[in-house]
Order: C-alpha cells, then structure tokens, then sequence
C-alpha cells in the first residue's frame, strides 16, 4: 500500500508550490448564474453563491434541491451547463487537477474503498499533493487524526469502522490536505450527537484559522447554531441567501420544506433555534 502511496506522491512532487495565504473575506469560490443539467432535466438554475475565507457557508434544503451538485460544480467535478465557477478567481476549468488539489479538499456523501487501507493510510492519503517533508506529513496527519477522534484506531483497517468511524476517518483525510477551501457533504450525516457538534465546531476552527469552509447540511438547527451564511436551495435555485438568523423565517423555511417549521430566538441570545412544529 506504502509503495503504491509513494508511486502517485512522487508524480504529484511535480505540483506548483501551494496557494499563497488568504485575506480574510476573500472570495475562495463563487458561482455567477450557474446552470447544470444532470440527464435530461437542469439541476441548478441560475444559481450565484460565494464562499469566504473566514467563514463556514452552509448549503441547506430539502432533498432533491441541488445542494451536493452545488457543491461538486464548487469543487470542479461537476461541468456547469452555463454561467461560471471560480476558483481563487480563476474559471474552475483553468485549474490543472493537481493545482484544484492544493486549493480545495472534498468530502463526498460516502467513502469506500477498494483496497484494505489502514485508516493511517487512509488519512495519509490527504498528503499526496503536497511536495512536502515526511515530518511534515506526519504532523498533519497526526493532527488530523486528533481533530476528529480517530487516533485510537489508526492501524485498523478502513473497510472494518463503522460508519460514524469511516465518516470521520474521511474528514481527517479532507483536514490533512490542509486545503484554503473545505467543501464538505453532509460530513454530520452518520455521526451521533457529540460528533455532530464536533465537527461543526472543526468547521469553524478552520474558519477562524482562515479557510473557507461550505458545508451542505440536512440539520436546520446545526446549520443556525454554526454556520456564519446559508443558501437555501429549492429546486435548484436560490430560495434565500443570508446570515441564518435573518433567512431562517418560519414561512419560508415552512414553504421551502412543505411542513411547518418553528424558529425561535435562542434563548441564551446566540441566533435562532429551528425545528419543525409538531402535533401535542
């Protein structure tokens, strides 16, 4: 596996030195009338949204809205049909694949393996694009391993975690890229409570640290309590974009979702709190 790892490192030693730090506020992607067809049908629709270094941008809305092909077309994987993506201010399509490596880490929906990778390799695997020292390395995967609790099994195989464990062990990967742009799908999806939260409060960590980080979430109440923006997608457009205490309202999220939703003001003053209104 080693041999294998160290193969693709040394053709990825060829790589442009990383991106130069960020300003705070600096637009790392946006998208400018964006239009993407998947199949027979568009997907997203005029779609113009931005991510800062500096803050966590959530994408939320209900399923089928666009959220994870807004996020692939910020990253690059996903072709626009029209309109624009930028990256660090240049079209997405001017970036090498190589060069998009050292400027955005991806965390897809699922993770699978083909091959039995240890979770340290796994997590190493984030390293590849950099041309950088094995101390180097070892520190940023160590790092990451501590950030999202997966230390104490780095030697077991990948293919044997459960999958709250596989989700983190694919965000340390995502963390040991050390990428400015973190573009994250659904990275609470599989996780209890308290790893929830953790890796809400990673993302702002990484944002105060000076990446930009997009997050697509199904949680309105993580979304509120963690996020500095949201978009909200219905259909593939944009329902309403803004810091989630002014576009979090109860008629438009009751309209967005079809199901009547609560927003309250948190009681210990920080935002807003979300939840969909039940029958007593």
């Amino acid at each position: 596996m080693s041999a294998l790892f160290d193969r693709a490192r040394t053709r990825l030693r060829r790589l442009p030195a990383p991106p130069a730090p960020t300003a705070p506020g600096e637009v790392l992607a946006e998208t400018e009338d964006l239009q993407v067809r998947l199949g027979a049908g568009p997907v997203l629709k005029g779609v113009d949204v931005g991510a800062r270094a500096g803050e966590v941008l959530a994408l939320v809305g209900p399923n089928g809205a666009g959220k994870s092909t807004l996020l692939g077309a910020l990253a690059g994987d996903v072709p626009a049909a029209g309109g624009v993506v930028r990256l660090h201010g240049r079209p997405v399509a001017g970036w090498t694949a190589a060069e998009l490596a050292l400027r955005r880490a991806v965390l897809p929906q699922s993770a699978a393996l083909a091959f039995p990778f240890s979770v340290a390799e796994v997590v190493r695997m984030g390293r590849a694009p950099h041309a950088a020292s094995p101390a180097e390395d070892d520190l940023a995967v160590a790092e990451a391993m501590a950030a999202t609790e997966v230390t104490g099994f780095a030697g077991r195989p990948f293919g044997a975690l459960s999958g709250g464990e596989r989700a983190r062990v694919a965000l340390a990967r995502v963390l040991a890229q050390r990428a400015p742009l973190l573009l994250l799908d659904e990275p609470t999806a599989a996780l209890d409570l308290k790893h929830q939260e953790a890796v809400l409060r990673l993302c702002r960590e990484r944002a105060r640290a000076g990446d930009a980080v997009v997050v697509v979430l199904h949680d309105l109440a993580l979304a509120a309590a963690y996020a500095h923006r949201v978009v909200v997608l219905r259909g593939g457009r944009v329902a309403a974009a803004g810091p989630p205490a002014e576009v979090f309202t109860e008629p438009l999220l009751s309209e967005v979702y079809e199901h009547p939703v609560e927003v309250f003001p948190h009681p210990r003053g920080t935002g807003v709190v979300v939840g969909p209104r039940r029958m007593p």
